[in-house]
């Protein structure tokens, strides 16, 4: 199973680093393997979550984003499932983890913490990567033209999704806090008191 995950990386890493995909020249650095050091961790909280899926998920939720980002959610469900097939993972594990990407997707239609324990870990670590690194300032320099109380909001409204919708297991909650008290305050939202 290791070498099919490992295949598997490595063509969406591929894929993440074409020139074609907006972003390109940050994605797998400052995303997916963020996403993939965060799940790993997470799995520790929960042994019986099933690691392979947890990793190739995390591999596979954003690989329509590589190839058109009009309609990724679709595209990461059926060319998801075809490179799952040319990678050879067998038919039901690939059925799971095209089912949980799914899932991932409805992050905003249904309560993500009554998913499979695999889906709240990737949906988890995807959110918490997002207050990592230079994430949200990628989102301005990709963006030089709109102005900048636009980025802001744009930003916060990323910030309050992740934190309301996709971070949904505690311990990430507790270890991330103070990363997105920090975004808050960098998207607009200013304590009314810096000392209390």
């Amino acid at each position: 199973m290791n070498e099919l995950i490992s295949q598997l990386k490595e063509i969406v890493i591929k894929a993440s680093n074409s020139r074609h995909f907006r972003h390109h020249a940050w994605y797998t650095e400052y995303h997916l393997n963020i996403v993939e050091r965060i799940a790993d961790e997470l799995c520790e909280f929960y042994p019986a979550a099933n690691r392979d899926l947890v990793r190739a998920l995390v591999w596979i939720h954003d690989y329509g984003k590589t190839i058109a980002f009009a309609n990724h959610h679709e595209l990461t469900l059926t060319e998801g499932r075809k490179l799952l097939d040319r990678v050879g993972f067998a038919t039901e594990f690939a059925e799971r983890i095209i089912k949980s990407a799914e899932t991932l997707d409805r992050h905003s239609e249904i309560d993500l913490s009554k998913a499979s324990i695999e889906v709240q870990i990737v949906s988890s670590a995807d959110g918490c990567s997002h207050l990592v690194g230079p994430f949200y300032y990628l989102w301005w320099w990709e963006n030089p033209e709109k102005p900048f109380r636009d980025l802001m909001a744009d930003n916060r409204q990323k910030l309050s999704l992740d934190w309301q919708q996709k971070i949904v297991l505690p311990e990430a909650r507790i270890a991330f806090t103070s990363r997105y008290l920090v975004l808050l305050e960098q998207t607009g939202g200013i304590p009314i008191s810096f000392f209390h």
